[in-house]
């Protein structure tokens, strides 16, 4: 276990995507809990990437929602629908992992899903460099399902009680603490139980403290 500065910390961080040696673009999951800091952490890390002269593909689980309609049949408080009906994993596979993986012409599209209209979305094919990296944020990145499509897999930890804290500063929905204690908390539980998804991940980043984060780094990919 490492401690020590968030800029240290996005360093090796970068340092462990730059090891990453294959022939197509670097995909790296950035997974954790909902309020873990995921998505700042990534918008970090691309950041320090860039300034290091890589060309980053920003993208999340977020844009591959189903369609509102489709995401709920077992309840919109439902651990279990959480898990297993709210992301179209096929989709995900299909026009970003695959593309951008072993084999693929890495002609990719970021999104399938449109917030605004909760709706289908098809944003223009875009071509990744080879040597690009895709930092993809998200829950449940690391399943059965997605665990071999990526090349760097990064889990980000906080206790599940610190993110409802979060969440009821963030949020401004009047269940947002029900949601939370029914839906994610429950649909996290869920999936270590089944995934073990910190059992599977190169580095784990401890994030109850943002500023003075620890980290694991368990193997130099």
């Amino acid at each position: 276990m490492e401690h020590g500065t968030r800029d240290e910390m996005l360093r090796r961080l970068a340092d462990a995507v730059a090891s990453v040696a294959v022939a197509h673009p670097t995909r790296v999951a950035v997974d954790g809990p909902p309020a873990t800091g995921k998505t700042t952490l990534a918008d970090e890390l691309a950041f320090v990437l860039r300034q290091r002269g890589r060309d980053v593909i920003r993208a999340t689980v977020d844009d591959f929602l189903f369609p509102r309609a489709q995401r709920y049949p077992r309840g919109e408080y439902s651990a279990e629908g959480c898990y297993h009906d709210t992301h179209d994993r096929d989709a995900l596979n299909r026009v970003l992992l695959d593309p951008l993986g072993p084999g693929g012409d890495r002609r990719f599209q970021p999104a399938v899903y449109d917030h605004t209209t909760d709706g289908v979305l098809s944003p223009p094919v875009t071509t990744a460099p080879a040597d690009a990296v895709l930092l993809f944020d998200g829950v449940f990145l690391l399943r059965p399902e997605l665990i071999d499509r990526w090349d760097l897999r990064v889990f980000v930890s906080t206790t599940l009680d610190r993110t409802v804290e979060r969440a009821l500063v963030w949020e401004r929905r009047p269940d947002v603490e029900r949601r939370w204690r029914e839906r994610y908390i429950p649909s996290q539980q869920l999936y270590f139980a089944t995934a073990h998804p910190t059992d599977h991940a190169d580095i784990v980043v401890h994030n109850d403290e943002p500023q003075r984060p620890a980290w694991e780094i368990r193997a130099d990919s």
